[in-house]
């Protein structure tokens, strides 16, 4: 009965510690959560369209239409390993969800990295 306190303990800096980083990575985000949702609609509506180039054009597409900065979002997306629009949905939509505080709308199943694209020449 004695570990019972420190269970708890370790949960609760256990807890403190995701959230931290929850908050960290919220500051990181070079977008709002409105315009990083919008650009993950559209790559999830473009991207079984046009297949992927292994380029950012989608993404640079969006931003411009948007007039968005793309030197704002694209180290971003180079530091988390993101080179081209497939990865992009990839590697990031489900971080960026993970870090909201507003999470009413998770990414269904079919949005998640099991994704498949088509490579031009393929």
């Amino acid at each position: 009965m004695n570990d019972r306190p420190d269970k708890h303990h370790r949960k609760e800096t256990l807890r403190l510690i995701r959230e931290r980083q929850r908050a960290e990575a919220r500051a990181a985000l070079p977008l709002a959560d409105g315009e990083l949702r919008a650009m993950f609609d559209e790559l999830d509506r473009e991207l079984p369209i046009h297949g992927c180039d292994r380029t950012r054009r989608l993404t640079l597409s969006f931003l411009e239409r948007r007039g968005l900065r793309a030197e704002a979002v694209l180290p971003w997306l180079d530091d988390n390993g993101c080179f081209c629009d497939c990865e992009i949905l990839a590697n990031v939509e489900e971080r960026w969800f993970d870090c909201r505080e507003d999470k009413s709308r998770r990414p269904n199943d079919q949005r998640k990295s099991r994704r498949q694209f088509k490579f031009p020449g393929r």
